[in-house]
């Protein structure tokens, strides 16, 4: 297959699931457009009739392609979280932020934060191999480790993305509930759901960029605080072990919500938007539907 037109027309067929595959990987629809663009361009240099599989091999190729780029991240100097304060990143603006909204929320923002977090070869292997399927010997020869190495990097991944224990007891799948009321009605707007979810006596601690706490108390006052502006981004997240609330519009952190629930009511609310806080956080996927762990795994 030495014609162009047909060479292309046969990388277009793979482009959505090749994106799809860059986009997990970096977490950045720019980046995986370059990753994608990349791997044309190195596909169209190749002699194609040596390749048995086009489609598996632009996916190791995309693979190998995110895995520089990861690295990259982890020795150049670049802007960061810690750099900017939450109201820049507020303002961040995207090529395309429409399909940038779509995708980060069809992966799920809880899950590109804690991806973000992996070392890069553990972030290949836990998405190579639970959302797409690859085997342990053919993601060890893209991220040049052995068989067994992949195993234990991907189980690790996985540990770190899980944050909790998949089967929930009754106490954690109330306060889940809880919380994903006052969410909903964060994001509807509805005043009287929001009280519902709350103690009359609520506290909501406000951990400001510079340190200083403030405090609001109260069911009515933290209502109309939060009614109708939650970020859109803002999803379930298990935080330091227990059910939150995790705001990352295009990946990037920007504030954390940290739930005391008794009696299946939210007494204290804690609002993290400082970013050394940030950094410390233990974040985990809430429903995490990876392949679970088994002896082979490990």
């Amino acid at each position: 297959m030495n014609d162009q037109a047909g060479l292309a027309a046969v990388f277009e067929a793979h482009r959505a699931h090749l994106h799809g595959v860059a986009y997990r990987m970096l977490g950045s629809l720019s980046e995986a457009e370059d990753a994608v663009q990349e791997a044309w361009l190195r596909l169209s240099r190749s002699d194609v009739n040596h390749i048995h599989n086009i489609g598996g091999w632009l996916t190791t190729v995309v693979s190998r392609i995110c895995l520089d780029m990861l690295r990259a991240r982890k020795t150049r100097k670049e802007e960061s979280l810690e750099e900017h304060p939450p109201e820049a990143l507020a303002a961040v603006s995207y090529a395309d932020p429409e399909q940038e909204a779509v995708l980060a929320d069809s992966v799920g923002v809880a899950m590109l934060v804690v991806l973000d977090r992996l070392k890069p070869a553990e972030r290949i292997s836990l998405i190579l191999h639970d959302v797409f399927g690859m085997p342990f010997h053919e993601i060890a020869s893209i991220i040049g480790k052995s068989d067994d190495a992949a195993r234990q990097l991907t189980s690790r991944a996985r540990r770190r993305i899980r944050g909790a224990e998949e089967v929930l007891d009754t106490s954690v799948a109330a306060q889940r509930d809880v919380v994903r009321a006052f969410l909903a009605a964060a994001h509807a707007g509805d005043l009287h759901q929001l009280i519902a979810a709350l103690d009359p006596d609520v506290v909501l601690r406000d951990d400001r960029e510079d340190g200083t706490p403030r405090v609001f108390r109260g069911a009515s006052a933290l209502a109309k605080k939060v009614a109708g502006r939650a970020q859109k981004s803002a999803q379930l997240a298990w935080v330091d072990g227990s059910v939150g609330i995790v705001a990352a519009p295009g990946g990037n952190l920007l504030y954390v919500l940290k739930f005391t629930v008794k009696c299946g009511i939210i007494t204290e609310v804690e609002l993290i938007s400082n970013p050394e806080r940030l950094h410390t956080i233990d974040l985990g996927v809430l429903d995490y539907d990876g392949h679970s762990p088994s002896a082979d795994d490990h």
